[in-house]
Order: C-alpha cells, then sequence, then structure tokens
C-alpha cells in the first residue's frame, strides 16, 4: 500500500493501526484465489462477447419500445444472447420481472399444475419463497398450495450439504419438479458449486427423466466456467440487479431453459396466447446490454471483496462461510457476528463506506416476504441492488450478515475495513465499560 493511500484510510476514514498492519499479509494470502478469479472472469468475458457476437448485436438494439411491445428486435435479440450465454434452448428477458423471487414464481407458476408436486432439494428456501410456496390447506393467499400444488424439502445434512437419499427418499410419482437453491439464501451453509448441483440433478434423473428441475441461480452467475444448465438443469431463473445485470441494468430478470417451459412461463407472465411476443423494453435495452457485457468483470470483483473479507475477518476472530480459500458458488460470504450489536455495528461500518446515502443510519425494519427485521445497508445506485457493495440480514440469532458485491474491489476493500473497524471500536467501548 502506498503511503498517501495509507494516509487517506487513517485520516478520513479512521481506520485502526491495527488493522492496516494486518493488510500486507491478508493481501499475500488470497493472491492465489485472485490468480483464479481472473481466470474464471476471462473465460465468462469471451463467452459473453462470443454469444453477442454471434447474435449480432447492433447499436438500433438499443432501440426502445412503448406500450404492447410488438417487434422489438432489441428485446428479442437480447434473450437470444441470454440463451446463448447460459446454453439454454430459450430465455426470457423481461424488466417486467421485479426480482429473483419474481422470476422464480413465474417458473413455478408457469410449470406446476394442481396436484403437482413440488420439492425443495436444498432445505427450507430463501424467506421471500415462502409465502409463494404458502403453508397449508387454509391459505388463501394464492400461493402454491392454494392452488392445490403439494410441497415437500429434503432436508439438508447436518453440514449444510444437500443429502441425495434424502433427496431421492422424497420423490414419488406425483413430483413434477425439483427446485434446487444455488446460494445459501440466510442460512449457515454453503453455496452449491456446479459439481455438487451436478450431482442431485444425475441421481434425480436415474430416478425419473421426466421430473423438471429448477436452479435458482440468484448470486451464482459467472462464478464458475458454466452454468446451470450445462449440468443438466432444465430451467434456472435469476434478477437483473444482481450478477448478469452488471450493475446498470437498473431492473429485470430472466429464466432460461428448455423452450418448451419458457413459453409456458412466457404465457403466465404475460396471458396465454401472448407469451414472449409482448411486453416493452422502456428505453433500457442499452443497459441491459451493456450490463450484461459488463458481468463477468463485475462479479470477478466482487469475488475479489468476499475472498479478502473472509480472510481478514477471520484473522480477526469471526466465524466466516465460506473460509478465504474455499471453492465458491456464489458471492455471498456470510459472517457470524454473534450478537444484535455486532451485526448493526457491521451493516453501519458498510453504508459508510457507500457512494450513494453514506451519511444515514441502517435500521432494523419489517420488509414484505420476511418474517423477522432485516437490516440492509449498502448506498446504491439502483434501489436494493445487491451487485453493489451492500449486506442484508435478518435480526435473529446467531446474526449472521450477508456481506456481496461490489463494483471493483477497492471499493469492497474499503467497506470491509471500516465495518472491521466499527467493530473494533464496539469491542473498545465494551472494554471500557466492564
Amino acid at each position: 500500500m502506498i503511503k498517501e493511500t495509507e494516509i487517506l484510510l487513517k485520516k478520513h476514514y479512521c481506520i485502526s493501526n491495527t488493522i492496516l498492519e494486518a493488510l500486507e499479509n491478508v493481501q499475500r494470502d488470497v493472491e492465489v484465489i485472485f490468480d483464479r478469479i481472473d481466470e474464471i472472469r476471462e473465460f465468462n468475458q469471451y463467452k459473453v462477447l462470443n454469444a453477442m457476437q454471434a447474435a449480432k448485436v447492433s447499436d438500433y438494439h438499443f432501440n426502445t419500445s412503448t406500450g404492447y411491445g410488438y417487434s422489438d428486435l432489441g428485446r428479442d435479440t437480447l434473450e437470444d444472447v441470454y440463451a446463448k450465454v447460459f446454453r439454454a434452448e430459450k430465455a426470457l428477458v423481461r424488466p417486467q420481472i421485479i426480482s429473483g423471487t419474481h422470476a422464480l414464481t413465474l417458473a413455478l407458476f408457469g410449470v406446476l399444475r394442481p396436484g403437482d408436486e413440488l420439492i425443495s432439494a436444498t432445505g427450507s428456501p430463501y424467506d421471500t419463497l415462502k409465502a409463494v410456496i404458502g403453508n397449508g390447506k387454509k391459505d388463501k393467499s394464492g400461493s402454491l398450495c392454494d392452488w392445490g400444488i403439494s410441497y415437500k424439502e429434503a432436508a439438508l445434512a447436518s453440514d449444510g450439504i444437500p443429502n441425495i437419499d434424502t433427496i431421492i427418499n422424497e420423490i414419488t410419482h406425483k413430483t413434477k419438479m425439483v427446485l434446487i437453491q444455488r446460494s445459501r439464501g440466510y442460512s449457515w451453509r454453503p453455496s452449491l458449486t456446479l459439481n455438487s448441483i451436478k450431482e442431485i440433478i444425475d441421481n434425480i434423473k436415474t430416478i425419473n427423466n421426466d421430473i423438471i428441475v429448477l436452479v435458482d441461480n440468484c448470486y451464482g452467475e459467472f462464478v464458475e466456467e458454466k452454468e446451470p444448465i450445462e449440468v443438466g438443469a432444465d430451467i434456472i431463473a435469476g434478477s437483473l440487479i444482481k450478477n448478469p445485470g452488471g450493475g446498470l441494468a437498473p431492473t429485470g430478470g430472466y429464466i432460461a431453459g428448455k423452450k418448451e417451459l419458457v413459453d409456458m412461463i412466457a404465457n403466465r407472465l404475460t396471458a396465454p396466447g401472448l407469451g414472449d411476443k409482448c411486453g416493452p423494453s422502456l428505453g433500457i435495452n442499452h443497459l441491459l446490454y451493456m450490463g450484461l457485457f459488463n458481468s463477468p468483470h463485475i462479479v470477478g470483483e466482487a469475488l475479489k471483496t468476499a475472498v479478502f473479507s473472509s480472510r481478514l475477518l477471520n484473522l480477526f476472530g469471526f466465524e466466516v462461510s465460506p473460509e478465504f480459500q474455499e471453492k465458491r458458488g456464489d458471492i455471498i460470504q456470510a459472517v457470524k457476528l454473534n450478537t444484535p450489536e455486532n451485526l448493526l455495528a457491521f451493516c453501519r461500518g458498510i453504508q459508510k463506506a457507500a457512494p450513494v446515502d453514506s451519511h444515514v443510519m441502517p435500521e432494523p425494519s419489517p420488509m414484505p416476504g420476511y418474517e423477522d427485521e432485516i437490516i440492509m445497508a449498502g448506498g446504491t445506485f439502483i434501489q436494493g441492488s445487491s451487485i453493489e457493495l451492500s449486506v442484508d440480514a435478518p435480526i435473529r440469532p446467531p446474526y449472521i450478515a450477508y456481506f456481496q458485491g461490489g463494483f471493483n474491489w477497492h471499493h469492497g476493500k474499503l467497506g470491509v475495513l471500516i465495518a472491521l473497524n466499527e467493530l473494533l471500536k464496539l469491542d473498545d467501548e465494551h472494554a471500557g465499560n466492564r
């Protein structure tokens, strides 16, 4: 670190000498991991570039459409690019899909019918999907349960890894779809690598090749050289304000997979008979193209931020998952903070590093779709964008912060330095009170 940078960190951000003295060792420890991230990023960058060239993307594809959105060539070509990138037969990429949860909901309701059975292969799903699934026969919310679709969970093994035998034992003649959540969600379990996803899918297909495998791909795009469809998934879904939007997409989501399934899901998005032929792009096509083109680089920066933060926080005694040298299936770094005070201090440190709203103080609050109060920090250019440097957490023991994103790893590095600094100051305050 050059002297001027160290002076700035001390003067403007009040980073302690204890933290600064640890940086040289941390950065040396992560060098090899960073090199591997760069290799994956280079491969994925060429993959995205090749897909755009094969689709013959031109500047006229950046034009807008309104109203019904008929004959939007830019939208249709973008979907062709996504299909090529994810090795899918077809893709649906729309600003009308507002989140990853919405994309997954479309996939579930688009394919499943009354009397079908859905199994989650990765235990309890992410909080916001629980209301989509429903909670019993008296549920009248319009959930899957309300529509007569049954649901089961295959419990994870004690180490948080999907249990193949348990998954297989849950499958019945009614099982229409198996859901695999690639990311950890709000749980202390490893994210799934593509090898793990392949093993689950191979075993399911051995039992019944007609079972549809849906992979929640949120936070996992471009983390490895392959994507879930390349290891046997029938359909994948995700959000454009996460990895594939590259920090430029202002909203949107995607679904990709087998043509027959994507067509069914498109009918759910619009209406039967309209499918993917309608849906205006509303002037954001150029941002969606640019975001996808940038996304391998941005994901690489987010991964470097996660690896660095894992090593630094673990060095200061915090339990982290994954550890810095472990193989990753997503961009999320979980940190066990053990007390609500530590959790709030960490989140407020990330907020202080933000380019937007660095002066505000995040507070826990109820949020739609979540069982607990949630604290979210990160002054993002796009509301809720978690490919930007951010952290969020439910206010429940053991008070785990889920840290992700970062347009560039130097900003991510600063974020975790300030957050750790806040934790050490809090510890000093407690020591002074004893």
